[in-house]
């Protein structure tokens, strides 16, 4: 929509007020004139220049605008925050990968991590660790390889470090980075991947990863290993394991088994109001629910129309101007002839 219109700059009870008082002016000027003009030495052209100058007055306080449409462009990104476990349970090689081919569980977390990089062309990705502790490894980037060469340097830690695992530890640190991403970006969607075997050795209670859910568009908690569960070995600095020595479980004294508990996995979903997935020989993070909900999620484009008031006083202003520099030369011309 593109035109003329009024858009009075002092609001338009006191733009009518002044155009109408201007206007009343100008009338009376040219009755007054006529009435007159007998006993006047005002001039037809003194007449018209003053009634000429209280319309353009009263035009121009009820201010006229060009109307045009213009369009913006909103770009809505995709940042994906991807958490990984590296504790020690995670060297476990009873995990399976789109293949019956047993691989360690870490292994499994990093092809899923290269998997989801590539589900999400053209956005951004943090990366964050968590084990004794969580760790922000790769803060907000579009460089997707960074984040594939971040996954090739995951390892469980080493047990001499581990004190077993608790499954809230990332929590202070996803609310750290979902949150500054949340306000830096606020119209981008924010999608949570928290890959881990869901083992919770740790005798305290786990707290509850429902707080993140303000900061998040979508989560997703990845389940790797089996329920069957294997032995844990001794990791040395993410090594893997020393002289095939295993971890001793001290309630027995016998190796530990470690067990990929898939309901512990689905319960954080459900504390994400996300969903639960779980790797093996037919599941993948390149297909599945996964795959669907970046379709959904990834880079969006919003037109948005908007109507822009443009005020065209300028003109009417310079005739002002000119009428007004008229009238003080003929009140300059008067007086010297009264002189």
């Amino acid at each position: 929509m593109n035109g003329l219109t009024f858009a009075p700059a002092l609001g338009w009870p006191a733009g009518i007020a002044v155009a109408s008082a201007m206007l009343v002016l100008g009338i009376t000027q040219v009755v007054l004139h006529v009435r007159r003009h007998a006993n006047s030495d005002e001039t037809v052209w003194a007449c018209v220049r003053r009634a000429l100058l209280c319309a353009i007055v009263a035009v121009m306080a009820l201010t006229p605008s060009m109307v045009s449409e213009t369009s913006s462009r909103a770009v809505n990104g995709t940042d994906v925050v991807v958490a990984v476990d590296v504790t020690g349970s995670m060297a476990v090689a009873d995990a399976q990968y789109g293949s019956d081919t047993k691989v360690s569980r870490i292994d499994a977390a990093r092809q899923a991590v290269k998997d989801i990089t590539a589900l999400y062309p053209n956005s951004s990705f943090a990366a964050v660790r968590f084990g004794a502790s969580g760790t922000l490894d790769v803060p907000l980037t579009p460089d997707s390889q960074a984040i594939d060469n971040w996954a090739d340097t995951l390892a469980p830690e080493a047990t001499s470090v581990s004190a077993g695992s608790t499954l809230d530890t990332p929590i202070d640190q996803l609310l750290l980075t979902c949150k500054s991403i949340h306000e830096q970006h606020h119209d981008d969607a924010v999608i949570l991947y928290l890959i881990s075997d869901g083992e919770q050795t740790s005798a305290k209670t786990r707290r509850s990863f429902s707080s993140l859910r303000r900061y998040l568009s979508d989560a997703f908690t990845v389940a790797v290993g089996s329920e069957q569960g294997g032995n844990i070995p001794v990791t040395v600095n993410g090594t893997g394991s020393s002289d095939g020595q295993w971890v001793t479980d001290p309630s027995t004294g016998k190796p530990g088994v470690s067990r990929m508990d898939a309901a512990e996995m689905a319960s954080i979903a459900d504390e994400l109001s996300g969903t639960a997935l779980k790797l093996d020989a037919k599941n993948t993070m390149s297909a599945g629910a996964s795959k669907e909900a970046s379709n959904k999620w990834r880079i969006t484009q919003t037109v948005k129309k908007r109507v822009r008031t443009t005020p065209v006083v300028w003109p009417l202003a310079v005739a002002a101007a000119v009428l007004l520099a008229c009238e003080l030369g003929a009140w300059l011309s008067q007086s010297r002839r009264l002189l």
